[in-house]
């Protein structure tokens, strides 16, 4: 077979149509690639952290919290607030739940005075209560009314969450009988 010019050219022409085409394919395989689906178990990098005692799923929430040496001090703010039965009463909540670090992070005269006035504490508590569960899926440009009355947000995507472009999920969608709860690594306040 004798190949001209005009053979060369649709080759040529061939090529130079399919290799962009190819390219494009391969480009949008890869953005679909990296799209990160919705986690479906708890995740997060410091689920390690949390050692959990126990499969908490059957639990209420504060039960479920106070298996998780992280939450120790969320569950006796909890409990000094007299917030037990309000949040183990609700049917469908999610907790943002500050670790220890969370609150070690706050000044201490500040953290006694919240926790010396009991109206404050359940103000702040309950800013980190939403009466409903929310999925990994709703937490990437979420916007949320908690318990406490006042608007919080939720950002991110994959496993890598903040709430109110502050506080970082370290470890997120944690199972309990009437709640989904995500760990953070800050105190949150609601708006003054």
């Amino acid at each position: 077979m004798r190949f001209t010019r005009t053979h060369t050219a649709r080759a040529t022409a061939a090529v130079v149509v399919a290799v962009p085409l190819a390219l494009g394919a391969l480009t949008s395989q890869s953005h679909a690639q990296d799209a990160s689906p919705s986690p479906s178990g708890p995740f997060g990098s410091g689920c390690s952290a949390l050692s959990q005692k126990a499969d908490t799923a059957k639990d209420k929430v504060v039960e479920a919290a106070a298996a998780y040496p992280q939450l120790s001090q969320l569950v006796a703010a909890v409990v000094r607030a007299q917030l037990s039965g309000t949040l183990d009463g609700k049917p469908a909540v999610t907790i943002f739940a500050p670790n220890q670090q969370a609150f070690q992070n706050v000044q201490a005269s500040q953290l006694s005075s919240l926790l010396g006035d009991q109206g404050q504490l359940k103000k702040v508590l309950t800013y980190h209560v939403v009466d409903k569960q929310i999925t990994p899926n709703q937490l990437s440009k979420g916007s949320f009314t908690t318990v406490e009355g006042s608007k919080l947000t939720t950002s991110g995507s994959g496993t890598d969450f903040k709430v109110n472009d502050k506080a970082n999920i370290v470890c997120g969608n944690i199972k309990a009988a009437n709640a989904t709860i995500y760990v953070v690594d800050a105190v949150l306040q609601p708006p003054s």
